[in-house]
């Protein structure tokens, strides 16, 4: 025959203390079908979100204090995912570079390609692209990194002269020897005219990351500068202010 239970009398009067009462699961809410996962998201966007961050780092410590554990904070990711697509600090500097900048110089190579208009045109249209990618825009702060550093590490030079500078001096030197060639400059050193038409550019570029920042009254209307540095170039370019030639 089978044993009995014993009946355990109900505890009257004595109250469960809430560090031991058990907890009640609270229940999910329904998984939208269409939603992609939150890994696989970043898992996608991952390269580019790591570009952002060494531009974002670079730019504000340099290239010799950048490590690539402050890159990898930044972008949300662990230093072993740097590592699957970038083997070290300059192999990063270049892809940033690269997709950046020298993405932004093909688009004006092509530009250059398929302009109908007159070469005027054309070179305010180029030189307004240097001016957004150099002073306005997210890389801005590149000025100041490359030619207070790259300096130092002779690899690195080489590549952003190759790469940037020689390539983006070009483009717009095309423009001014096609302008004279249609006779709409006059007969100067396009080579040394296109390191004038930048120049001012460059100085403004390093002036809102140094003085700027530190000097009341620093800042400067960028806008009204580049429009002053564009007529006035322009118009040293002008054929028809070129000055007399001597018998």
């Amino acid at each position: 025959m089978p044993t009995p239970q014993k009946k355990i009398p109900a505890l009257q009067g004595v109250q469960l203390h809430h560090s031991v009462r058990p907890s009640v699961p609270r229940a999910r809410a329904p998984r939208n079908p269409n939603e992609v996962p939150r890994w696989r998201r970043r898992k996608d966007a991952r390269p580019g979100e790591l570009l952002d961050a060494a531009l974002e780092v670079f730019v504000e410590r340099g290239y010799s204090a950048t490590r690539l554990d402050d890159v990898a904070r930044r972008a949300g990711v662990t230093k072993g995912a740097m590592y699957l697509y970038f083997e070290n600090k300059e192999a990063l500097f270049k892809a940033m570079v690269r997709d950046r900048i020298v993405r932004s110089i093909a688009a004006g190579e092509q530009i250059l390609d398929e302009h109908q208009g007159s070469a005027k045109e054309l070179l305010e249209i180029l030189l307004n692209r240097w001016w957004e990618r150099i002073v306005e825009g997210p890389t801005s702060g590149m000025a100041k990194l490359v030619m207070g550093e790259v300096g130092s590490f002779p690899d690195l030079a080489r590549f952003y002269h190759d790469e940037v500078i020689n390539r983006s001096l070009k483009v717009i030197e095309h423009a001014i020897r096609l302008g004279m060639a249609r006779g709409e400059f006059r007969r100067i050193d396009p080579a040394m005219a296109v390191r004038l038409a930048v120049a001012p550019m460059l100085v403004a570029a390093l002036w809102q990351y140094t003085f700027a920042k530190c000097v009341e009254g620093g800042q400067i209307d960028r806008r009204r500068f580049f429009d002053a540095h564009v007529e006035i170039f322009l118009a040293g370019l002008s054929a028809t202010n070129a000055p007399a030639r001597s018998a």
